[in-house]
């Protein structure tokens, strides 16, 4: 994994996105720190994050397709444990 993050968030996040999406890049971003004091940081330090991938289960999917097989591969992590998700889902070659 190429990251920054590395808590039990972190992994447990590039853990459902291994095996959901075998992606061939793969960077977490741990982005909880630049959220101090607002809505949704809590003392875990981990609550906001940026993931960026590369996965051949992107092809031929748009935007909204890709997001949605991210969310569906750290749904119940979004329940409780992430507040906020930025993620930029590539195919190869873009």
């Amino acid at each position: 994994m190429d990251s920054q993050a590395k808590g039990p968030v972190a992994t447990e996040i590039e853990s459902r996105l291994r095996l959901a999406l075998n992606p061939s890049h793969l960077l977490i971003i741990n982005d909880s720190e630049k959220h101090r004091g607002h809505a949704g940081h809590d003392a875990s330090g981990e609550s906001h994050f940026t993931v960026e991938l590369v996965s051949t289960a992107f092809i031929g999917a748009n935007r909204v397709a890709r997001q949605r097989l991210v969310n569906d591969a750290l749904r119940e992590l979004l329940v409780d444990k992430i507040h906020a998700l930025s993620i930029r889902a590539l195919a190869p070659g873009e």
